[in-house]
Formats: structure tokens, C-alpha cells, sequence
């Protein structure tokens, strides 16, 4: 009986030699693995592109929040020069995004109503609201209703002319407020500002503009010239110098603080996109807050 256990113990030996690792008796050692400082393993495969290759070389199909917001900051407010004859009256004038001014149209808008702004005048875009597809600039204040006998005056000779500017005009503005409207017929599209503007240059200049608005901000500190140079607001500047700086706001809160102090807040964009708040305290910026 032993040789025969002998041999059964040898048998089982070279048995063990061809059985697979899973039915072996022994058990493996974990193997330690290290990863270097900062590796994450992932635990699903990374489907989308790097955020680089998503951005570059494409373009939004719609205005993006933070764009809207460098149109109002580097269109509203900026001085232009009039190409074209522009009219008045209550119905604004329409241009179409990409297509020539309609010369037609234009005529008989200023048949109908007269010149607002002539060919050479200094205008200022004052305010920008955004519609679904289309952008409307008020030029010079917007629309508003003067009386003809202002608009008239006598030159030599006595030959009575009419004039569009205004007795209350701002300083190197020329023209009645006027309205135009950019229409796209689509969505609106993500734009620049020099984009936006070179879409009215059938009928704005916006180069080389130097108007008597432009020697004031030279007679600013030069704290504040900088800043206006900058399209940046400022702590200390008045409401005239924030308009100059980044345009008027899209909106305007008004509360009292519980000191019984009027606060005004200036905000420019839009949540949860890029949005500047400026504060004011009387006529003075005490605050200017940027979100993101």
C-alpha cells in the first residue's frame, strides 16, 4: 500500500502541472500598481472632443450671451459719420444684413418724412436692443418729436433752410435722433462688433471719427482717458464717462440702501453669461462688478 500511495501522490504532482491557473491550488499575489500624482483612471471612454477642437474654427450659429454684450460695450456709444441721408419719422428705417442699402426705400422714407441725419453728419449710436432676428439702433437719441420751426434758420441772403441738429444737441453731434433697423432674417448670428459695423457701412463710417465728444475725454485725468480708451468702467467716473467707456446698459435697477441712499445699478449682458454690474451712488461709480 505505500508504493501504490507513493505513486498515486507523484500522479497527482504531474497533474498539476497542466491544470490551468483559474483550479490552482495557489493563490496569486495582487500586483501594485502605481499611477503618477494627479492620473485619474477613467471609467468610460472620452467620446467628445477636447474643448480646443470644439471651439476652434467654428462659429456660433447664434448671438452668444458674452458677444451681445462686447456689441453693446464697442457699438453703443461710438461715433460715426453719416454716408447716406437718414429719415425721420416714427417708422424706422430697415436694412437688410449682407444686401445693399435699398436706395428706393430710402427715397421715399425721406420723401415722406425728411432727413433726420444728412450725408456728413456726426452721429452716436445710443442705445442697441436685441429681437430675435433683427438688431435696432437708435442713432442720436432715437426717434422723438421736434417741431419744424426749430429745425429752421436763415442764411445769408434770407433763404430759409432746414437744419437737423438740434439747440440741445450733444457736443459734436449732428442730426435729429433717428432709428435703424438690421435685419438678418434668421436667428441672429454670433457677431463682432467690427462684423456689426461693417453691415451698416452702406450707411455709417465708423473710421477716423474725432468729434468734439472725443476732445472732451482728452481733458479727462488720465486715469479715466485710459479707462474710456479701454471700453473699461471705473470706480469714481460719472454716468456721461461709463456711456463713453461701454455704452448704455441693457438695464437699470433702482433701490435704497437702508441709509435712505439712492443706488443705481448699470448692467450690461446677460446671466449666466458674461454680465457687468456698475453702481452708482448719486452721480459717481462706487462699484463695478464683473460675473463670470
Amino acid at each position: 500500500m505505500g508504493r501504490l500511495a507513493y505513486i498515486a501522490v507523484s500522479l497527482l504532482l504531474l497533474m498539476d502541472a497542466d491544470i490551468p491557473q483559474v483550479f490552482s491550488w495557489k493563490v496569486q499575489s495582487a500586483r501594485e500598481v502605481e499611477f503618477p500624482p494627479g492620473q485619474s483612471l477613467p471609467v468610460l471612454p472620452e467620446l467628445s472632443p477636447p474643448r480646443s477642437q470644439q471651439v476652434s474654427g467654428q462659429k456660433a450659429d447664434r448671438l452668444q450671451p458674452e458677444s451681445r454684450l462686447d456689441l453693446v460695450r464697442y457699438v453703443s456709444g461710438e461715433f460715426a459719420r453719416a454716408l447716406k441721408a437718414l429719415p425721420a419719422g416714427k417708422n424706422p428705417f430697415r436694412i437688410k444684413a449682407g444686401q445693399p442699402v435699398d436706395d428706393q426705400a430710402l427715397r421715399q422714407a425721406l420723401a415722406n418724412n425728411g432727413s433726420a441725419v444728412n450725408p456728413g453728419d456726426t452721429v452716436q449710436v445710443t442705445r442697441l436692443e436685441f429681437r430675435q432676428n433683427e438688431i435696432v439702433f437708435d442713432l442720436n437719441g432715437g426717434r422723438r418729436k421736434t417741431r419744424w420751426r426749430d429745425r429752421i434758420r436763415v442764411e445769408m441772403g434770407g433763404v430759409p433752410t432746414v437744419t437737423s441738429t438740434p439747440a440741445n444737441a450733444p457736443p459734436g453731434l449732428q442730426g435729429q435722433g433717428c432709428t435703424l433697423v438690421l435685419d438678418f432674417g434668421r436667428p441672429l448670428p454670433d457677431l463682432t462688433p467690427d462684423e456689426l459695423k461693417h453691415f451698416l457701412a452702406g450707411v455709417l463710417d465708423f473710421s477716423k471719427q474725432r468729434s468734439a465728444s472725443v476732445q472732451w475725454v482728452e481733458t479727462l485725468p488720465p486715469e479715466f482717458q485710459k479707462a474710456i480708451q479701454e471700453k473699461r468702467a471705473v470706480v469714481g467716473m460719472d454716468r456721461e464717462m461709463v456711456v463713453a467707456a461701454i455704452g448704455r446698459p441693457q438695464r437699470k435697477v433702482r433701490e435704497r440702501d437702508p441709509e435712505g441712499m439712492e443706488t443705481e445699478d448699470w448692467i450690461y449682458g446677460e446671466p449666466p453669461g458674461k454680465t457687468i454690474f456698475v453702481r452708482f451712488e448719486g452721480d459717481k461709480v462706487v462699484n463695478v462688478r464683473q460675473y463670470p
